[in-house]
């Protein structure tokens, strides 16, 4: 692959990190711009495309990797798939387990939350790469497309589109887990069980846009920007029967976001576009990730986000903007750690 293009996955990938962020720590105060809040049930908002972007980028860059043993599964290879794995679970645990340590709970073993942003990217990542080394990719396509049809189904029949306790994916999640380790911020937990299913397609659909970026044809971009449009439209149809949903991962949320994701790769590869902003998340993401919720909690906890954004709130007399300043500040000192680590080419591989 050349460089442009891998700079071009660095940029997007660091748009999206720094989008997580921003998200993650705007609405101090419950005063959030609309953009950077999710939408309640049905519906799409800006915010929504930001952690389907991700998965997205992990598959991409699973075909990367797994493109340096030539797609050829050893036992090297297998352990390395799932070292990472567990090293990315534990980590979202970590995350976790920080919080409740924090508050004095050093035994929240019983009522942690077994799935979760990281977890639900370990898991994807670990399905994909070891499906990419012992599959022919041409049946990649119909795997993906076979687990959107069994997942449309099981919404379908199972009051998938309810937000109530009939909705099969609240039944399925505390039948496995219990309703002490449940999502405690909805009923529905967006990362739940049977929704890993259309994540995994979506990772797939990321693999194999990678797959179409690497080739030497000239028209390689053109046909990423075509398959992006064609996976847009069919979200747009699969949406009138199944609406786009990010808590159940719905199939139109899926194809219209990949979509999406790679639209947007298409037209910054074409551009050249490369700031180094984005080039410093895109260089370490996992690590900025995983330092910007630990750091977030550790200064929620200890009070010293609230001077930042009172300050904020007085300067600007307006608390929507007091709480986009501190989100943006705060994405500017992650960035800081991210630049340091870049100046210095460390990549820290998570």
């Amino acid at each position: 692959m050349k460089t442009e293009r891998l700079v071009s996955v660095d940029v997007l990938r660091g748009i999206t990190i720094a989008s997580m962020i921003l998200v993650n720590n705007s609405g101090i105060g419950e005063s959030t711009f609309y953009p950077l809040t999710h939408a309640e049930w049905n519906g799409l908002t800006p915010c929504d495309l930001v952690y389907p972007f991700f998965l997205f980028i992990m598959g991409f860059t699973t075909y990367l990797s797994m493109g340096k043993t030539n797609f050829s599964l050893s036992s090297g290879l297998a352990w390395k798939i799932v070292r990472r794995t567990l090293v990315i679970f534990f980590l979202g645990w970590f995350i976790q387990y920080v919080g409740f340590a924090l508050r004095g709970d050093f035994l929240p073993f019983d009522h942690i939350r077994y799935l979760g942003v990281l977890p639900r990217i370990a898991i994807c990542y670990c399905v994909v790469s070891f499906l990419s080394v012992v599959l022919p990719h041409r049946w990649l396509l119909p795997v993906a497309l076979l687990l959107l049809v069994v997942y449309s189904v099981i919404l379908l029949v199972g009051n998938g589109f309810v937000n109530d306790e009939t909705n099969v994916l609240f039944i399925t999640d505390r039948a496995w887990f219990g309703e002490a380790h449940l999502y405690k911020h909805s009923l529905i937990d967006p990362i739940g069980i049977l929704s890993t299913l259309s994540a995994v397609a979506h990772t797939i659909i990321g693999f194999l846009c990678a797959g179409i970026m690497q080739t030497d044809r000239s028209d390689r971009l053109t046909r990423l920007l075509v398959v992006g449009f064609v996976l847009m439209a069919m979200g747009w149809l699969v949406q009138f029967g199944m609406p786009f949903n990010k808590h159940v991962w719905s199939p139109s949320y899926a194809l219209v976001t990949c979509g999406a994701a790679a639209s947007l790769l298409a037209v910054i590869a074409y551009l050249d576009v490369r700031p180094m902003f984005f080039r410093v998340f895109g260089l370490n993401p996992l690590f900025l990730y995983v330092m910007s919720e630990v750091l977030s909690i550790v200064l929620g906890r200890y009070g010293w986000k609230a001077p930042v954004y009172y300050f904020y709130l007085d300067t600007l007399g307006n608390a929507y903007w007091a709480s986009l300043a501190w989100a943006m500040s705060y994405v500017l000192l992650l960035w800081l750690i991210g630049f340091v680590l870049w100046k210095r080419r460390i990549v820290i591989k998570i």
